[in-house]
């Protein structure tokens, strides 16, 4: 299993853990997050052919925060913030 798949299935579980405490049914969360049914089951499945778009709608219904981070992260933060002040 390469490291995209494990990564996307974790994600898949982490939905589905979340949606389970929060007491929905798939069905439920989709509607929430203006999503199809069958896109809460492939996210929770691991699929990685999910739309971004509707991946970061069901983690804004669920509350669950992306952080991206890398090796050059605080220099993208510093350059970011300096466009900013561009503007």
């Amino acid at each position: 299993m390469n490291n995209i798949t494990q990564i996307v299935g974790r994600l898949g579980e982490l939905v589905r853990f979340h949606r389970n405490k929060a007491g929905l049914t798939q069905i439920q969360l989709a509607d929430l997050a203006g999503v199809g049914k069958s896109t809460v089951y492939d996210i929770e499945k691991g699929k990685s052919t999910v739309q971004i778009s509707s991946l970061f709608a069901v983690l804004a219904i669920m509350n669950i925060d992306v952080k991206f981070s890398g090796p050059l992260s605080a220099a993208f933060e510093k350059w970011s913030a300096a466009q900013s002040s561009d503007k």
